[in-house]
């Protein structure tokens, strides 16, 4: 649905980041794989998911270039649920690609790079914070 937006705003100078896309989160990671200026955060997907949070996730990984996926806690309005969103993510980070890298199909070091990436250099080079 936000395809004509997302072509629209093409060119223009300016990044998306689709927030919030769950239950649309393979839509969203479709969307930042297919525009160059467009970007998936994967937080409130996984907030919202509980138990399947690391499967989620993976769904979003097999879409979104690496480069192109934000962590972010999905949190809002009691502050502890920024801690429980953290955690929710590393927890689920770590499942995905430790099954990656028992199942030989990444290295460890591979991993370690997509997940620096993900938990924070991406967004540091979106919104200019480095």
């Amino acid at each position: 649905m936000l395809t004509d937006f997302v072509r629209a705003t093409a060119g223009l100078g300016t990044d998306l980041v689709l927030l919030h896309g769950y239950p649309y989160h393979r839509q969203a990671a479709h969307l930042a794989g297919v525009f160059p200026h467009v970007y998936a955060d994967c937080g409130a997907a996984l907030v919202r998911t509980g138990a399947r949070a690391a499967t989620v996730l993976a769904e979003i990984l097999e879409l979104a270039p690496f480069g192109k996926v934000l962590f972010s806690s999905g949190a809002r309005g009691l502050p502890e649920l920024h801690v429980v969103g953290a955690c929710l993510f590393r927890e689920s980070l770590g499942r995905v690609l430790g099954t990656w890298v028992a199942e030989g199909a990444w290295s460890p070091e591979d991993a370690q790079r997509v997940a620096g990436m993900i938990a924070s250099e991406n967004a540091g080079r979106v919104y200019s914070l480095q």
